[in-house]
């Protein structure tokens, strides 16, 4: 599995970039979001995404590059709802920064998700009920924030030893939703605990 690839950024496009790392170009979809933040770069890190399609009559492997974890994770939500395909969640990252499209899920707002190429109603509100419950208990946004013009509550848990967190105990065979809502709730309370300690705390925790 790639988690990033660092290294010149030898081609870019709005919708691709190519990463030269140790004298192999890996050519990446990115969003707009993506090419504004490395346009003006020499040397870039992309956080990777593989989709690999296999059993039809042509097989692909497609990397997709993102400027930070956020927008990756925001696509990873954003493909898991019915009817949202690789090119519809890069289309609505395009449209909206992580941060708006956070603050679009919180609230509620169909209609911007509706302005986007290939959304209609009812792809809006499916990706705002899945999503929504799925952001709260990550601690993205706050459980408290449903109907038009609430604001997503500000970041409560430092992502990184999060995502550590939950990553370990998914490896060790615990479900990533309930190990995220035991995680997010720990580092809550304790926002500058250690990931080890993190990690022996759920442990303990997660039912």
């Amino acid at each position: 599995m790639i988690e990033y690839i660092k290294g010149e950024l030898t081609e870019v496009s709005p919708t691709m970039a190519v990463v030269e790392a140790h004298g192999v170009g890996y050519a990446m979809v990115i969003s707009l979001n993506t090419f504004t933040e490395i346009q003006s770069k020499k040397e870039v890190k992309l956080y990777v995404h593989e989709a690999i399609v296999t059993g039809g009559r042509d097989d692909s492997y497609t990397l997709y590059g993102f400027a930070d974890k956020q927008e990756r994770e925001l696509y990873r939500m954003l493909i898991t709802v019915s009817g949202v395909g690789s090119g519809t969640a890069r289309m609505i990252l395009s449209a909206s920064s992580p941060a708006e499209l956070v603050n679009i899920i919180a609230s509620g707002d169909e209609r911007s998700l509706k302005g986007v190429k290939g959304i209609g109603l009812k792809t809006a509100q499916r990706i705002i009920v899945d999503l929504r419950d799925k952001m709260a208990a990550m601690g993205i946004i706050s459980t408290g924030t449903s109907g038009q013009g609430a604001q997503p509550a500000a970041p409560a848990v430092n992502k990184e030893v999060r995502d550590e967190a939950v990553g370990a105990l998914t490896m060790l065979g615990f479900s990533p939703a309930p190990s995220s809502k035991v995680v997010t709730e720990i580092l809550k309370e304790n926002p500058e605990m250690p990931v080890e300690q993190v990690i022996k705390q759920a442990l303990k925790m997660i039912k």
